[in-house]
């Protein structure tokens, strides 16, 4: 008897690692990458991914980061441009600015820098709350 659907199957493997850049590792340039893939090495440049991106806490990249998701356990300075959610793990240090609609920092995180809020689509327009000073 057949547990999994086709379907499911379909799902681990777009969330399987497609790659990664272990320690020891230097790279310059620009990197694109599909699927989940996770640095651990020393990057400087461009990485452009079109799932998740994964900076373990061996990492040291230097550059510009577009991606979707984005989780961050090592060191990262530069700018971030995420359509999804951008991660800044307990171990995690980012300088910079960050351009996301979803930024989660956990306990022990450290961002320096800006942040841009995205909205989630671009027919989102800003809110504007008045607020009041009491007299």
């Amino acid at each position: 008897m057949q547990w999994r659907s086709k379907e499911r199957g379909k799902d681990k493997q777009e969330h399987e690692f497609t790659g990664f850049l272990d320690k020891g590792a230097r790279f310059e340039g620009t990197l694109e990458a599909s699927g989940v893939f996770r640095i651990d090495s020393e990057l400087k440049g461009n990485v452009i991914s079109t799932h998740s991106l994964i900076l373990g806490e061996g990492a040291r990249v230097e550059g510009q980061i577009e991606g979707n998701h984005v989780v961050i356990s090592g060191k990262f300075d530069g700018v971030i441009f995420a359509k999804g959610r951008v991660e800044i793990q307990a171990k995690g240090v980012v300088t910079g600015e960050i351009h996301s609609p979803c930024l989660m920092i956990q306990p022990g995180g450290i961002f320096d820098g800006q942040c841009h809020m995205l909205g989630a689509s671009e027919s989102t327009k800003p809110l504007t709350i008045p607020i009041r000073v009491g007299q």
